[in-house]
C-alpha cells in the first residue's frame, strides 16, 4: 500500500508528533512525506518526498503573528502550482495533519483524505472555546485544510473521534524531577523583552528557548538558549514548571509530566485562545497579556501550588492501526 503524510510545517507540533506517527505507518506500507510551510524548528529524521512553501504565519516578536512578514511570504500562485502538481491519485491512502495543498488537491480531485490533526479536534462543538464567538477562525479552521474523515487529538476526549495527545517516546521515556527552576518557550515574544520581566524574580531560575537567538547569553538568573530539541527535552525533563504559548504539543508533554503549567496565547490566534482555554480548565494559569500585572502573576504562579498530572495513555499504535483497517484502500467520494 502506498500512504502519503502531508504534514503542516509551521510550528513544530505538528513535526514533533509527525517523528512518532511515521514509524508506525511505514509498518503498513510506503509511505511517502510531504511538509509544507517555513516556520519550524523540529525536522523529521526521514527523508522528505515533497517539499512546497505552502501558507504560514510568521512570529512576530511583541506576542502576535507578524502579519505583514506573514503575507509577504505568502505565493498563492505558487501555491496553486504546487497543489495541482501533487499527484494524489497515486496514493492508496493519504492523511494530512493540517497541510492545505494535499487537502485541497484531494478535495478537487474527489479522493478521501484523512485528517490526523489536533486542528481536527475543532469540526466538534463540545471542544473547549474562547468565549468570544470567532465565526472568521472557525472557517479558517474549517477550510484550511478540508479533508472527508476526521481524527482529532486534544487534551481530552471531547467526542467520538477525539483523543488525549500523542506524546513522543523521547517524552514518555524522560524521568522527570523538580530541579527548582522553569523553562520558557514564547515563540512570539522577543527574549529580551522576557528577560526584563524575568528578572524581576531573582530568586527564581529561568530557562529561555528563543526562536530569535542563534548564540546562547545569560542576564543574572535568566539563560537563554537557541531552540534545540534534545536540550529542550532535558529541560523542561527537571524544571518546575513551563511557561510557554498557546500550542498544543508543549503545554500537553507539560501536563504529561506532572510540571506546573502558565500559558500565553498568541494575541488573535484564535486556535492559541481555545488551547488556553481548555488547557485553564484542567487548572493551568492563562495570561492574556504582558504588561505591568504580569510580574505578580508570575510571583503567584511561580510561589503557588500547581498539582496537574494528566494519564495520557500510549494509544498512538492502536489509533494509526483503525485508521488503516477504517480508511484504506482509496475510494472516491
Amino acid at each position: 500500500m502506498k500512504i502519503l503524510f502531508a504534514i503542516q510545517g509551521t510550528g513544530n507540533g505538528h513535526l514533533s508528533r509527525a517523528r512518532e506517527i511515521v514509524p508506525l505507518l511505514q509498518k503498513y506500507g510506503e509511505v511517502d512525506l510531504l511538509v509544507s510551510g517555513t516556520q519550524a524548528d523540529v525536522y523529521l529524521t526521514q527523508t522528505l518526498k515533497y517539499k512546497f512553501h505552502g501558507f504560514s504565519y510568521v512570529f512576530g516578536k511583541h506576542g502576535g503573528i507578524d502579519y505583514w512578514r506573514s503575507l509577504k511570504t505568502m505565493k498563492p500562485l505558487q501555491f496553486w502550482k504546487d497543489m495541482k502538481a501533487i499527484p494524489v491519485a497515486d496514493y492508496d491512502l493519504i492523511i494530512n495533519d493540517f497541510e492545505p495543498l494535499t487537502a485541497w488537491a484531494c478535495k478537487f480531485k474527489k479522493i478521501k483524505s484523512v485528517s490526523l490533526s489536533h486542528q481536527a479536534s475543532f469540526l466538534s462543538s463540545k471542544t473547549p472555546r474562547t468565549h468570544k464567538i470567532e465565526r472568521f477562525a472557525e472557517l479558517v479552521l474549517k477550510y484550511y485544510a478540508p479533508c472527508t474523515h476526521h481524527i482529532g487529538f486534544h487534551f481530552k476526549a471531547y467526542d467520538d473521534f477525539i483523543y488525549t495527545p500523542v506524546i513522543r517516546s523521547e517524552i514518555r521515556n524522560l524521568s522527570p524531577k523538580n530541579g527548582g527552576y522553569y523553562t520558557v518557550y514564547l515563540p512570539a515574544i522577543d527574549d529580551k523583552v522576557l528577560t526584563k520581566y524575568l528578572q524581576a524574580l531573582p530568586k527564581t531560575q529561568w530557562e529561555v528557548f528563543s526562536k530569535h537567538q542563534k548564540i546562547p547569553y545569560q542576564f543574572g538568573n535568566v539563560k537563554v538558549r537557541p531552540i534545540s530539541n534534545e536540550l529542550f527535552n532535558n529541560s523542561l525533563e527537571n524544571c518546575e514548571g513551563l511557561l510557554t504559548g498557546g500550542g498544543f504539543e508543549g503545554p500537553a508533554e507539560a501536563l504529561y509530566l506532572g510540571k506546573k503549567l502558565m500559558l500565553i496565547p498568541m494575541k488573535k490566534q484564535f486556535e492559541q485562545g481555545c488551547n488556553a482555554e481548555a488547557a485553564r480548565l484542567l487548572g493551568a494559569v492563562v495570561v492574556k497579556n504582558i504588561d505591568e500585572h504580569f510580574v505578580d502573576l508570575l510571583e503567584k504562579w511561580v510561589t503557588g501550588p500547581q498539582k496537574i498530572k494528566l494519564d495520557f495513555p500510549d494509544q498512538t499504535a492502536q489509533i494509526i492501526d483503525n485508521l488503516i483497517r477504517n480508511f484504506s484502500p482509496k475510494t472516491k467520494v
